[in-house]
């Protein structure tokens, strides 16, 4: 059975991405590996073995163009509504709560947040499938 390790986002700025990613979801450099042309950062935290790689090529100089395949990373929380608040207190800028109820049930409560490069993150209440 194949197990999902990690999710590669390349990133222009190191230093603001790595600070964005532990500020917002606790997460912390678990390896970094420095190359000629680029480096890879691994970042987890201990609630699962699951890591985000960052990708800094270091004769970029421009913003990446997300383009329109990319959705989003997602990250499950236990108290959404707090972790909305702190972000916001933060000046992270998290855009609205929002309660899925596509059949009158409320499915999943969540709302967006994007990263410096303009990646964006769905924060889910952990519930349901969104454990």
């Amino acid at each position: 059975m194949a197990k999902a390790i990690h999710s590669m986002i390349r990133v222009l700025d190191e230093a603001r991405s790595v600070e964005f990613y532990q500020k917002a979801f606790g997460l912390k450099i678990a390896d970094r590996l420095d190359f000629d042309s680029f480096t890879l950062i691994y970042l987890s935290n201990g609630e699962t073995g699951f890591e985000l790689e960052l990708t800094v090529n270091k004769d970029r100089t421009t913003a990446y163009d997300l383009g329109d395949g990319y959705g989003h990373l997602a990250f499950s929380v236990e108290d959404v509504n707090s972790e909305h608040a702190r972000l916001t207190a933060l000046g992270l800028e998290p855009r609205k709560l929002v309660d899925f109820a596509p059949a009158g049930t409320v499915i999943a409560r969540f709302f967006f947040i994007a990263d410096p490069d303009g990646y964006q993150i769905e924060v889910l209440q952990r519930a349901g499938r969104y454990l």
